[in-house]
């Protein structure tokens, strides 16, 4: 499994999905943008509300996946990663993931209370191309 071309497949994705677990142990799936940052197929970094429920549901139950995909006219690919979700609202973090129009979201800027950072860590993934799919461990 080539994890760098893995790599460049998801930054190349507008959209990622992610995926929590409610307080009855069922899945909830959501779609977001792209994540604002990652570090190889390892940590992938999201900003969102601290109010939302999906940021609720990590605080509850850290276990979590994200999903890219690209749906050509015959081709499908798609990429789950499975872990952690963490909630992170310490101010140099959200300094970091900060940009320019989020304030159309946080109206208070970088130090909005309602302003968090998700940031998701990969412990393994699954590649899925042309009717086959591949397991991988993200180091």
């Amino acid at each position: 499994m080539d994890l760098k071309r893995l790599e460049r497949f998801i930054e190349k994705r507008k959209v990622s999905l992610i995926g929590s677990v409610d307080e009855n142990g069922f899945p909830n799936i959501k779609a977001m943008l792209k994540p604002r940052q990652h570090n190889g197929l390892r940590e992938f970094y999201f900003s969102t509300n601290t109010s939302a429920m999906r940021t609720q549901q990590y605080l509850q139950n850290p276990s979590a996946s994200i999903y890219f995909y690209r749906k050509g006219l015959i081709k499908y690919e798609g990429v789950m990663l499975v872990g952690k979700m963490e909630v992170l609202t310490d101010q140099a973090t959200k300094n970091k993931l900060w940009r320019k129009g989020d304030t159309l979201f946080y109206k208070g800027g970088k130090t909005d209370p309602d302003y968090c950072v998700l940031r998701f860590t990969a412990e393994r993934g699954r590649y899925y191309c042309d009717l086959k799919s591949e397991e991988f461990v993200v180091y």
